[in-house]
């Protein structure tokens, strides 16, 4: 059974920082892109930055500079530091294992982060 169990969500004040951490089980975790995705209320899932199959890492534009993906293979685990906290960085954060056309793709349940003063 394929498990992706996000934590680390909280509310925190604008310019705060916040580390998200995902741990999967149930997959070969180390052939899988790993990413972080946000849903924010009334709008459409997104990708806010992820690891793509050659290893390498992508960013939305809208964190670049302040967010930082991370992960041990060792552990089962993808990380997602954010700093410098906006409110508009406020959704559910969500995430992601990646199997390419090969294996089927995976979601967490989310984890809430409310950046509010």
């Amino acid at each position: 059974q394929v498990q992706l169990v996000e934590s680390g969500g909280d509310l925190v004040q604008p310019g705060g920082s916040l580390r998200l951490s995902c741990a999967a089980s149930g997959i070969i975790f180390s052939i899988y892109a790993m990413g972080w995705y946000r849903q924010a209320p009334g709008k459409q899932r997104e990708l806010v930055a992820r690891f793509t199959s050659g290893g390498s890492t992508n960013y939305a534009d809208s964190v670049k500079g302040r967010f930082t993906i991370s992960r041990d293979n060792a552990k089962n685990m993808v990380y997602l530091k954010m700093n410098s906290l906006k409110p508009e960085d406020t959704a559910v954060y969500y995430c992601n294992a990646d199997g390419g056309s090969t294996w089927p793709n995976h979601w967490g349940q989310g984890t809430q982060v409310t950046v509010s003063s």
